[in-house]
């Protein structure tokens, strides 16, 4: 297991040193999920400071330091499911999820579900022995069927598009099996729906400091073709309207630069 070397500053609305700590006790305050009845819905990205979403290698990873891994600890620390995108599970490597285990709540299962219009899951967790949760439409549903067990399977599938996932839904037959905390690891293209479908509470952005140029997509992409691994959609996602957002906080990594925002969107 990685362990953090990094110690953080509280800029707002500090100023507050965070020293390190194991058991990141001050970073779980900062980021306490919202009480609330129904799902909740966090989204945490890393972004570069021209904009990219990823780095040369085409993973989130290679943009991310040492404070951001904290935070992302803390956040995974917190959730009951793992939301991704089957194409951004597929090419970044994931497999069945545990929680941290020096950090409160390790003793708790960590789900992770996908979002597939194909009901094509990852080949490394359809194989495992705790295959994902797998959100999809009508079509997707016979073919995830054939991956993973039944029950792991849920279809819930637009009114205007049976083949089309309707998220809403998804994140309400979540709740239904008592993962109400949900995190949204990407990719693009999901995070562009979830925003679309007015779903996500709060953004946590990681501002690494470095540049990528032309290239890697924001961390909201409406074109399939601008995020390496996910799934074509029949139609593009429209722009929407600019969404406030209210500053709850901004970490500060002293040594590399790196910011840690948390983005309320409610």
């Amino acid at each position: 297991m990685r362990s953090a070397t990094t110690p953080l500053d509280l800029l707002v609305p500090g100023p507050e040193h965070l020293p390190l700590d194991p058991a990141e006790r001050r970073l779980a305050e900062l980021y306490a999920a919202s009480p609330g009845d129904g799902p909740s819905v966090r989204a945490n990205f890393v972004s570069t400071v021209d904009g990219g979403a990823w780095g040369p290698d085409h993973r989130s990873g290679s943009i991310g330091d040492d404070a951001d891994w904290r935070v992302f600890r803390v956040l995974r620390a917190a959730a009951d499911v793992v939301l991704v995108g089957a194409g951004t599970a597929r090419h970044e490597g994931y497999t069945a999820l545990d929680r941290p285990r020096d950090l409160p709540g390790a003793d708790r299962p960590l789900e992770l579900a996908l979002v597939t219009r194909s009901g094509r899951v990852p080949q490394q967790l359809a194989d495992g022995d705790r295959p994902p949760l797998v959100l999809t439409g009508e079509a997707g549903a016979a073919t995830a069927r054939r991956m993973v067990p039944a029950d792991r399977v849920v279809a819930v599938a637009s009114a205007h598009d049976p083949d089309e996932v309707d998220l809403r839904a998804g994140l309400a037959a979540l709740a239904e099996r008592g993962l109400p905390g949900v995190l949204c690891e990407g990719g693009p293209t999901l995070l562009a729906a979830m925003l679309a479908d007015d779903l996500v509470d709060e953004l946590c952005v990681t501002t690494s400091p470095c540049l990528v140029g032309p290239g890697p997509s924001r961390i909201v992409a409406a074109s399939p073709a601008g995020a390496p691994g996910e799934e074509p959609r029949p139609a593009g996602i429209p722009a929407s309207p600019p969404t406030p957002a209210r500053l709850a906080h901004l970490l500060h990594a002293p040594g590399s630069g790196t910011l840690l925002a948390r983005w309320l969107l409610r």
